[in-house]
């Protein structure tokens, strides 16, 4: 159930590392070009291994070259190849350079880019690799356009994706797969990157960790939980933490009952809903081993509080005057929070500043927190998701395709979950799961990256029956087999 985090980093590092194997280790650029070929042909052969023929598409740099390397070798294994060329072609002397001599060398040609792609049963993406931060235009942008229901292999990164920020400016290739190499780019693994990049492969080419001496990672790939340790056969319900959930007003209880359910099928030993009167009596139904309090005004909290070990607070609270006084109440305990739903959009309204919480916003509760857009928020989801930890403390969970967890550190990114889980209650899944975990002695932040991939690979254990139509109890359902796996 568990993996090493794999470290993540950005274009400019990639370059520094690239810049470091050629100067001080000695790995002509040339040979890291044809490395790179060599490892995105037999990605070509594996993937589509009826293919035989191929279209490259190539800008005029290194990417080109990486794409030029791939097209001799699929010629020399008997593949019909063209090659359609953008810019002003390779500099003289450089790396490209060579691999468009030796493309030429073996009978290949190259044809310009005029407007439409041939028939091919692949296409190669090496237009621009990591050395694009802005919308493409003109015949860029049109070539891009043209791969569009094509089956692609991207060289490094889709053409159009900031490799650094999972965010597309403007038109970006949608491949089936796409080859990294030397470092994982980060924006691959969050915003719009996965959906762009389709599988995700990586080729390091051989270059030795001396290259990477000093350039730190500015992100960890996380894709699964750590495993929980066995409990002592003497332990009972008490050893296993105290949650209280707080939220459920009139016509929400619903998000209150996931989130409860989901801390007890995590491990959690005891868990309290404090919900609105109106249905209390209700709540529990069907899942009796959930106790449920009906609060009418924040008095009624205050010995709720007194017995817990962590409150998650939020889910189905709602923003009249009875979510109002309740939030209010909840932040003047000293127990740890996790804070999601109608409590961020409260804590938006009033600010304040503490360290021992969790804030779990989705984009769009994450702009009414930081005061800007939707569209903001997404055009650089690792700056959002650090903006949101130094204005509000603690830690804080940037949901989405590619969810962020931030800590003190560099951020994590966790690499599981699927579409299926952009419905009703999945938020509220994720809090009980952070919040049963806490309460079992896990510390907040591991609990945090923990939950966040337990809940993200129960999401996929629950879509192998199909993403359509799946429900944030068919994540619940898998949240027990997980915490016991081995």
């Amino acid at each position: 159930m568990t993996d090493s985090p794999l470290p993540l980093y950005v274009a400019a590092q990639a370059r520094a590392v690239d810049r470091r194997a050629i100067d001080e280790l000695g790995i002509p650029g040339y040979t890291l070009m044809r490395r790179a070929g060599a490892a995105a042909f037999e990605t070509l052969r594996a993937r589509w291994p009826q293919a035989r023929s191929l279209c490259a598409v190539c800008g005029s740099g290194n990417n080109g070259g990486d794409g030029l390397v791939v097209a001799s070798l699929a010629r020399q294994a008997g593949w019909n190849v063209r090659v359609m060329m953008l810019g002003d072609g390779p500099r003289a002397g450089g790396e490209a350079a060579q691999a468009l001599a030796d493309w030429r060398a073996s009978g290949g040609e190259v044809e310009p880019f005029g407007g439409a792609l041939p028939p091919a049963d692949v296409y190669l993406d090496a237009l621009f690799g990591t050395g694009l931060t802005r919308a493409p235009e003109g015949r860029w942008s049109a070539a891009i356009d043209a791969l569009a229901g094509r089956e692609v292999l991207a060289l490094d990164v889709p053409s159009g994706l900031d490799a650094d920020h999972g965010h597309a400016p403007g038109t970006v290739v949608r491949a089936q797969a796409t080859i990294s190499f030397i470092v994982r780019k980060r924006g691959l693994y969050t915003g719009v990157g996965p959906e762009c990049a389709g599988e995700r492969i990586f080729a390091g080419l051989d270059v030795p960790p001396a290259a990477f001496a000093g350039i730190e990672p500015q992100a960890m790939l996380r894709q699964a939980p750590h495993p929980l340790a066995r409990r002592s056969r003497s332990s009972h319900k008490g050893d296993h933490g105290r949650v209280l959930i707080v939220g459920g007003a009139p016509g929400m209880s619903g998000a209150a009952r996931l989130a409860g359910e989901a801390a007890l099928r995590v491990g959690a030993g005891l868990v309290t809903v404090a919900t609105h009167p109106a249905h209390a009596a209700t709540l529990n139904v069907g899942r009796w081993e959930l106790m449920v309090r009906g609060v009418r005004d924040p008095a009624e909290l205050a010995p709720l509080l007194a017995s817990a070990d962590i409150v998650a607070v939020g889910p189905g609270l709602g923003s009249d005057a009875w979510g109002r006084s309740l939030w209010s109440q909840v932040l003047g305990t000293r127990l740890p929070l996790v804070v999601d739903a109608d409590a961020l959009n409260l804590l938006a309204q009033n600010p304040v500043r503490r360290e021992h919480w969790v804030l779990t916003p989705h984009p769009g509760e994450a702009g009414r927190l930081l005061g800007c857009t939707v569209a903001r928020v997404q055009s650089d989801r690792f700056a959002a998701v650090a903006e949101l930890v130094h204005r509000y403390g603690g830690t804080c969970v940037l949901k989405g395709a590619g969810s962020l967890v931030q800590t003190s550190g560099v951020p994590f990114v966790c690499a599981a979950g699927n579409p299926g889980m952009a419905s009703g209650g999945m938020g509220d899944v994720l809090t009980g799961v952070i919040a049963g975990l806490a309460a079992q002695g896990l510390a907040l932040d591991v609990a945090v990256c923990d939950g966040v991939c337990l809940h993200a690979a129960a999401g996929d254990m629950a879509a192998r029956d199909g993403e359509r139509g799946l429900l944030a109890a068919d994540v619940i359902d898998q949240l027990r087999r997980l915490v016991n796996a081995a």
